[in-house]
């Protein structure tokens, strides 16, 4: 059986937080190219080696950074966007604090000190673990909602 969804209004904020967080994104990219031309880490690599660079650590902290934020990418755009189908409000809030959140990750990550990362950014896990109770909350509604 087929089921409807009607966006609402609030939608709105979901989809913003979502542009918010691809600017996010843009500007860690861009860090990137910036610590590429300083520490002289030309494409295609990757990552930096000791042996070839003495800034390999400096650099690979940037690159770690942007590359840790990729990684969690999928989660937090599905979870964003299908837990905003029930709590349009609430998951942008939380894809909101997310976002801030993965800023001050990505800027104590480029610093090469493990705590700096943990200080606000750390604040990332709880607000994606409550946009994974949004979406968990969606689909058990999906579910009951088909059973009747």
């Amino acid at each position: 059986m087929a089921v409807s969804l009607e966006l609402t209004k609030e939608y709105g904020y979901v989809v913003l937080t979502v542009v918010a967080y691809a600017f996010l994104n843009f500007w860690m990219s861009f860090q990137v190219g910036a610590a590429r031309k300083k520490y002289k880490v030309f494409y295609p690599t990757m990552y930096a080696t000791e042996a070839e660079n003495k800034d390999a650590k400096a650099f690979n902290c940037v690159q770690r950074g942007h590359q840790n934020s990729i990684e969690m990418m999928p989660l937090f755009f599905a979870t964003l966007l299908l837990g905003g189908l029930q709590h349009p409000v609430i998951a942008a809030a939380l894809g909101l604090l997310y976002t801030v959140a993965r800023f001050f990750y990505f800027k104590g990550y480029a610093t090469g000190v493990r705590e700096s990362r943990h200080r606000l950014g750390s604040l990332n896990y709880p607000a994606i673990f409550g946009l994974i109770i949004c979406t968990a909350s969606f689909g058990i509604n999906l579910v009951i909602r088909e059973a009747i």
